[in-house]
């Protein structure tokens, strides 16, 4: 009986856990507009899972509200990776 409430415990504990790994999802990205061409590199927090899956859906609107198109979703990762981008990133970090 100890054994089942314990391990009761220990998932309800990793549920709980999980939205705030979930927080912490950023993506680095290339966008585009036309009329003139205009290339950028981007890095930005995405919300939800952190798959290049999300993070395409969730910044081609976001991208598209400001005239950008997406091209690709380079990577996503956790805040370890946000340090090393910073400077490639220029103003379009975390801008978008």
């Amino acid at each position: 009986m100890k054994t089942l409430t314990l391990s009761l415990l220990i998932a309800a504990m990793l549920s709980l856990a999980q939205p705030a790994l979930a927080a912490d999802c950023f993506a680095d990205y290339k966008a585009k507009q036309d009329n003139p061409l205009r290339l950028h590199y981007g890095v930005a927090r995405v919300n939800g899972a952190c798959t290049r899956d999300n993070a395409r859906a969730e910044l081609q609107g976001r991208l598209a509200k400001k005239g950008w198109t997406l091209l690709n979703v380079l990577s996503v990762f956790d805040r370890d990776g946000l340090a090393q981008r910073k400077d490639s990133a220029g103003p379009n970090y975390l801008r978008f």
